[in-house]
């Protein structure tokens, strides 16, 4: 399972350390300082089935700065590759789904 996780959110080391309890293997991905390609995004939007104006965080000055949120979907990846600060955390990850930890035992419908 992949982990799209922030170590200095609380809900996305609650998430991890779900996982990790039970023994799930995780791969951690630290979108903020790795970033996120727009190509990842994309295929988060077709696992979570959202839009990506659905899991972005909009209390984010980057997100206030935008005025709207009435993109594409390829216009939301390459917003969201520019400013990762943006993409919902925690996020899980299989090879077919995603959920957004939140509340951050969400990631154990995966399993």
């Amino acid at each position: 399972m992949k982990l799209y996780h922030n170590p200095r959110c609380s809900k996305s080391r609650t998430a991890l350390l779900l996982l990790q309890q039970r023994e799930v293997f995780v791969d951690v991905r630290l979108y903020l300082t790795d970033g996120i390609d727009a190509d990842e995004v994309v295929e988060l939007t077709k696992k979570l089935g959202l839009h990506p104006s659905e899991f972005v965080r909009k209390n984010e000055p980057e997100y206030k700065a935008l005025g709207t949120d009435e993109f594409s979907i390829e216009e939301w990846a390459d917003i969201i590759e520019r400013h990762p600060i943006l993409l919902q955390r925690p996020i899980a990850v299989t090879d077919d789904r995603a959920v957004i930890g939140r509340p951050p035992e969400q990631v154990l419908t995966l399993l």
